[in-house]
């Protein structure tokens, strides 16, 4: 494998981009049983359940998520700090960032309608702004959130959030950089976003759960260390670098 690094960063604010969704309204529950219905038939693009794939292939094994690669990606896991938990996986090759988190959804139902919904309410309460627009994903949202510049002046830094309703999961990718506003800038993280595979266990899990993430190949046991002084949970921000770990591919 690549070069591993590590490293902390002061305390993020309060983001709508935080590492789970809010509240569901719903009460249900999944019981854990497989979906019915065509899970096990191949769309024609993906994301894709792990039913719908013979082989997991050139893919990074990070646990619910099997991430492609591609030469020159910077890959991070974004770890919790208080219970070290992963929490979501971050990679960026070429000035062009892509932020994935996979949750839990109900068999029935999708959740990225309810979700999106909550995010442009959530930019727009900070001063940013928002378009709901149609995406080679279904609908998402480019936001543009309030920020400074780094010479301290007041700006804006666009993001472009695309979601995916699976059989029991939700897929959750957040574009930043380039990929935010230039099309041709976006494709390849498109493609790796497309081509990503979810991992679903067979655990009962309230919608919205995270589903487990691990390092590249290690399983759940593969934890990062708990840094000395570390402070309280972090938010999931991908505008704002947290504790990781990197590999260079």
């Amino acid at each position: 494998m690549g070069l591993f690094r590590r490293s902390r960063s002061s305390e993020p604010s309060e983001s709508p981009e935080s590492s789970t969704p809010s509240a569901a309204t719903s009460e249900q529950v999944d019981d854990g049983a497989p979906a019915t219905g065509t899970a096990d038939e191949k769309p024609a693009r993906g994301p894709y359940d792990s039913t719908q794939v013979p082989e997991r292939g050139p893919r990074l094994d990070l646990g619910a998520v099997w991430l492609p690669g591609v030469p020159g990606m910077e890959l991070r896991m974004e770890v919790d700090k208080k219970t070290q938990r992963i929490t979501g996986v971050a990679c960026a090759v070429a000035g062009s960032g892509l932020q994935v988190q996979a949750f839990a959804a109900p068999r029935t139902d999708g959740i990225w309608d309810e979700i999106r919904g909550e995010i442009a309410a959530s930019v727009t309460k900070q001063g940013g702004t928002v378009d709901d627009l149609p995406g080679p994903f279904g609908r998402e949202l480019l936001a543009r959130i309030p920020a400074q510049t780094p010479d301290g002046r007041p700006g804006v830094r666009p993001a472009r959030f695309v979601g995916v309703d699976g059989p029991r999961w939700f897929l959750r990718g957040v574009l930043t950089g380039k990929a935010a506003v230039d099309p041709a800038e976006a494709r390849l993280l498109e493609s790796v976003f497309a081509n990503i595979v979810v991992v679903r266990d067979q655990n009962p899990r309230p919608p919205r759960d995270l589903l487990t993430l691990h390092l590249p190949g290690k399983g759940p046991e593969a934890a990062a260390p708990t840094p000395a002084g570390a402070p309280e949970t972090p938010s999931f921000d991908p505008l704002t670098r947290g504790p990781e770990i990197t590999e260079i591919r």
